[in-house]
Formats: C-alpha cells, sequence, structure tokens
C-alpha cells in the first residue's frame, strides 16, 4: 500500500498506473470531492464522466466553479 512521504508525495502502484496507461512524464489532475481524493490522467475529456453532475459557471474561474458545486453537492 503506498505512503505518503515527508515531502507528500505518493508512488502510484504499477498495475495500477498499467491498467490506466500512466506513463512517466504524465500528468495527472487531482481533486476531493466527497472526502475522497481522486486522481486522474490529465488528458481531454478524461473527468467527463466523473464530473458530469458539475455545472460550469462562467464567471467563476475553473477552481472556484469546481469548488462551488462540490460544496453544493452537501
Amino acid at each position: 500500500m503506498p505512503k505518503v512521504s515527508a515531502k507528500r508525495q505518493i508512488t502510484l502502484p504499477a498495475n495500477l498506473c498499467n491498467e490506466l496507461d500512466i506513463q512517466p512524464g504524465d500528468e495527472v489532475e487531482s481533486f476531493v470531492a466527497d472526502g475522497q481524493l481522486t486522481i486522474i490522467k490529465k488528458e481531454k475529456g478524461a473527468a467527463k464522466g466523473i464530473m458530469k453532475h458539475i455545472k460550469v459557471k462562467s464567471d467563476m474561474t475553473d477552481e472556484e466553479s469546481l469548488q462551488s458545486a462540490l460544496h453544493d453537492r452537501h
């Protein structure tokens, strides 16, 4: 089981990286929803299914919109 290092780094298990085709140098996105940390491979449309319930608010930054949507779910 991966542990968080003193630098707050996490090593992703090789079997999960293989399953998701995550290669060294790939970018990942992380976010918290309902108290769960989620990490996804950053590629166009990768979060579409996971975040389909989130409505974009054009008068906010992406981060403000995401945080607002997550807060509204509770």
